[in-house]
């Protein structure tokens, strides 16, 4: 479904972070949150702090890397219990197993290396729009604090949702069971981002500010406690300035001619006369609704029918939005594709799977991809829709090294 903000869903936007191009809608942001710089820059140091983790292995940002078009450079193999099957999924590396005092454990799958998620990373530029975060849409709208079960944010809420799933995910970031407060306590006593590297003018001066965590808290919410809620709605904010709306297919939308190459320009009609931009939506290039597209049976992965019990959301997943989508190393909830070409290809393949949805507006429809509509759409993919500063991450998609990078 495309994502509708009324007055009435209690949201208000942000322009500031917009971009100079007017392509894209205002980012909402809920009036619970308000977007101040203190928060923002809180939400940077959190969100690539590897310290968040309980080993101090995994930071937000190992998984979501400007680079990798906000996805994960890393490629891991969860291949369940028969190696080389169909079921694989090449997904993210997280945390090694660990018991409930974080001692390191033999995985029956991994053994002692890093476990392998179900799911590749999604891109979390994508998510800045959507109620529902996470290929199964299991981030909702409405916020509540993990402590005393209070709404904290009545709708728009998703990100900060997804900012603490994580936090406590044994796969991705932790040991089994991690209270709040040890994670919270244990902030109290590092020094922020003391394991990183190459730190960011804004990152960097903040913290000479403001040496340590308690005291960045204070600036941003004036008040030191840091609490789960305070977490997700720096790293929220954070998130909901990472706005890449400066790519070519922006500015030729602006009136440039010349923005697109003659291959690219191509591509763009080609992808609007193949209905594509039917579930990929301008300017997002998603409409944030969840499809069963057949790329495996659902038995595999019930993907939405997890989260809602509706059989007919079987095997459905996000639609990812496509800005930046060059950048990233592998394709599909799957990571079962490499390059750009064989994802498009999987479109033309007209395999029909059990429980496989209809192109909205479309029905059943199958593609006619020529061989020059192959190249035009790979052309328009990945030149008309990169914005430059995140594939150079520069400002606001800079970042510090992470200690996982220095190491050998």
């Amino acid at each position: 479904m495309v994502l509708r903000i009324t007055v009435a869903s209690m949201l208000v936007c942000v322009s500031a972070w917009s971009g100079v191009l007017a392509q894209l809608p205002a980012v909402p942001v809920p009036v619970e949150n308000p977007i101040t710089e203190a928060k923002r820059v809180l939400g940077k140091v959190l969100f690539w702090d590897e310290q968040l983790s309980s080993n101090n292995t995994m930071a937000c940002g190992t998984c979501h890397r400007p680079a990798a078009g906000g996805a994960d450079p890393r490629v891991g193999r969860h291949t369940g219990t028969d190696k080389g099957t169909i079921d694989d999924v090449w997904g993210s590396p997280g945390v090694v197993l660990m018991n409930e005092a974080g001692e390191p454990l033999e995985h029956p799958i991994f053994g002692r290396d890093p476990q392998v998620t179900t799911r590749i990373a999604p891109s979390n530029f994508g998510a800045l729009w959507a109620n529902e975060v996470f290929w199964d849409g299991r981030a909702s709208s409405e916020f509540v604090d993990p402590l005393t079960g209070d709404v904290a944010i009545a709708s728009g809420g998703a990100l900060e949702n997804q900012a603490l799933a994580p936090l406590t995910n044994p796969t991705e970031m932790t040991r089994p069971n991690r209270a709040w407060d040890e994670l919270t306590e244990k902030l109290k006593g590092v020094r922020p981002l003391a394991l990183a590297r190459n730190l960011p003018a804004d990152v960097s001066n903040a913290i000479e500010s403001n040496p340590d965590y308690p005291s960045l808290f204070q600036a941003a919410f004036y008040d030191p406690e840091i609490t789960p809620v305070r977490i997700a709605f720096a790293i929220a904010t954070y998130e909901r300035t990472l706005v890449a709306d400066q790519t070519p297919w922006d500015l030729y939308m602006a009136g440039d001619e010349t923005a697109l190459t003659e291959q690219a320009a191509f591509g763009w009609r080609a992808f609007q006369r193949l209905h594509c931009v039917n579930c990929h939506e301008p300017p997002l290039f998603t409409s944030n609704d969840f499809l069963n597209i057949g790329l495996r049976l659902m038995k595999f992965d019930l993907g939405r029918q997890i989260v809602t019990g509706d059989q007919e959301d079987g095997g459905e997943m996000k639609v990812p939005s496509l800005r930046n989508v060059a950048l990233r190393p592998r394709y599909m909830h799957t990571g079962e594709f490499s390059r750009l070409s064989e994802a498009i290809l999987f479109y033309d393949s007209g395999i029909a799977l059990p429980g496989i949805d209809d192109i909205p507006d479309l029905g059943t429809y199958f593609f006619d991809i020529s061989g020059y509509d192959t190249y035009d759409l790979d052309a328009f993919l990945r030149y008309g829709l990169v914005d430059s500063r995140v594939a150079n991450e520069t400002f606001p998609f800079d970042r510090p090294t992470l200690q996982s990078e220095l190491e050998p």
